[in-house]
């Protein structure tokens, strides 16, 4: 059987990932993400109003024109998880494919989410929820498994097509958290057990993002103590805290929602993006809030709550907030530009329970949202985070566990693929062999 694999997007920078696995007739999409950087370097951009061949223009998506090129049928549409990156592009392009959207049951409610809200395409594609564990056929000669992975969104997994020359597993994104704060651990078993079945592994593509980083990434349960011994220290004191953390992040929510009550503030959750993730995830039982836990994502609501917080004492209360990379309309950047009736006082805390993401749209914002937040007396609490992507132990680790005859590195520049490439060739794997880098809008044939 034909093998081959397009890489269409998420291999010359992060962002916009997808890719498509073509297997004898049949063709399974992995990803149809959005570089969210390249909207906001754009003032009031709406990418709900745009059409996809403007936003393919900006870098926004992924210029799916490469997808003509296979010869086969689109089985599948798998994004593996609910961040922008991954599911941002499949209300501008899924519609263009005759085939269903797989995913796991809090994925496929953000895809339906993001459908709902597009104005500009109709996508009437079937949505079929999956749970880590399952497998689905594709054609006749071809599964798709979902194996559970940990990552900084909850029911994350990685997709394995099982074909006849052996099973093509796309790794993207996890960290390998034995000690999760909702969910399972990683099922490094499965894993295991996928590199020693029938062929084996075709190839792997694997997210590169921390591969530069020596030793393993820690579990959440680590950040988790973290943020217990920030908030701990400071509970005595008696003006504002205000936390940040990534909306999506579920169980740093969490846990700020749990270490709020521990030191005598009530939690509440302000921003369309924390009410909108935060609320799924309890309509869907992935977690048990307190039922009194307010979530207010509209301007007038969240101002109200302000207002109720300056009245009643900002003391009693934790607002938890979007902005943690200083988005221009987050809740955060309106505090620290003062547009807000929350009013900081000198000496009022602010915890990013969240690193920057390195990129430098992100980066000068951020720096911008802190300065402002500083000129109005805040103290930064930086950096009370773990990352949701391997490092170069767990790399390791996986690459012995698949075995992968090939290894294709995604989700970075080129110059962010040069440690995973270093690190691969340390096992044996040699650039333009069983190693290969790849840009956007490439073919590799693996079997013929």
């Amino acid at each position: 059987m034909e093998v081959e694999i397009a890489t269409i997007g998420g291999y010359e920078a992060v962002g916009r990932q997808m890719t498509a696995v073509r297997a004898g007739d049949d063709v399974v999409i992995f990803d149809m993400g959005l570089n969210l950087s390249k909207v906001l370097i754009h003032d009031n951009v709406e990418t709900e109003r745009m059409h996809s061949l403007d936003l393919i223009d900006m870098g926004a998506i992924p210029d799916d024109r490469v997808m003509s090129d296979l010869e086969g049928d689109v089985k599948a549409i798998v994004p593996t998880h609910g961040h922008l990156d991954h599911i941002g592009a499949i209300s501008k392009l899924a519609h263009r494919y005759d085939a269903p959207i797989v995913a796991t049951p809090f994925t496929i409610e953000l895809v339906k989410q993001q459908i709902k809200g597009e104005e500009k395409f109709g996508v009437q594609n079937d949505l079929q929820k999956m749970e880590a564990g399952e497998t689905m056929r594709i054609g006749d000669k071809n599964e798709l498994e979902f194996v559970n992975v940990t990552h900084s969104i909850i029911d994350a997994i990685n997709p394995v097509l099982h074909t006849p020359e052996g099973a093509v597993v796309y790794g993207l994104d996890k960290r390998m958290d034995h000690t999760p704060v909702i969910g399972d651990p990683i099922d490094m078993e499965r894993f295991r057990e996928i590199g020693r079945e029938g062929n084996g592994v075709l190839c792997y593509i694997e997210d590169c993002t921390n591969a530069g980083k020596k030793g393993r990434t820690p579990s959440e349960a680590v950040a988790r103590r973290h943020l217990r011994d920030v908030m701990e220290s400071i509970q005595d004191y008696d003006g504002g805290i205000v936390a940040t953390t990534f909306s999506s992040h579920i169980a740093r929510v969490k846990s700020l929602v749990e270490f709020a009550d521990d030191i005598g503030r009530q939690p509440v959750l302000l921003g369309r993006s924390m009410e909108k993730y935060s609320g799924t995830a309890e309509r869907l039982n992935f977690v048990d809030f307190p039922e009194d836990l307010g979530m207010y994502g509209h301007r007038k609501s969240v101002d109200r709550t302000f207002k109720r917080i300056m009245n009643e004492g900002k003391e009693n209360f934790l607002p938890i907030v979007t902005g943690h990379q200083g988005e221009p309309r987050a809740m955060l950047t309106r505090m620290g530009r003062g547009e807000t009736p929350y009013e900081l006082d000198e000496g009022d805390k602010v915890l990013f329970s969240a690193r920057v993401i390195p990129e430098p749209t992100n980066e000068g914002q951020r720096y911008q949202s802190e300065k402002l937040l500083g000129m109005q007396g805040a103290r930064i609490y930086d950096d009370i985070h773990v990352s949701g992507h391997l490092r170069e132990e767990g790399h390791y680790e996986m690459l012995e566990a698949l075995q992968p005859q090939n290894v294709i590195p995604a989700h970075q520049s080129l110059k962010g693929f040069a440690p995973y490439v270093d690190l691969a060739e340390n096992l044996g794997y040699k650039v333009g062999r069983d190693l290969h880098v790849t840009r956007n809008g490439n073919m590799i044939q693996l079997t013929e």
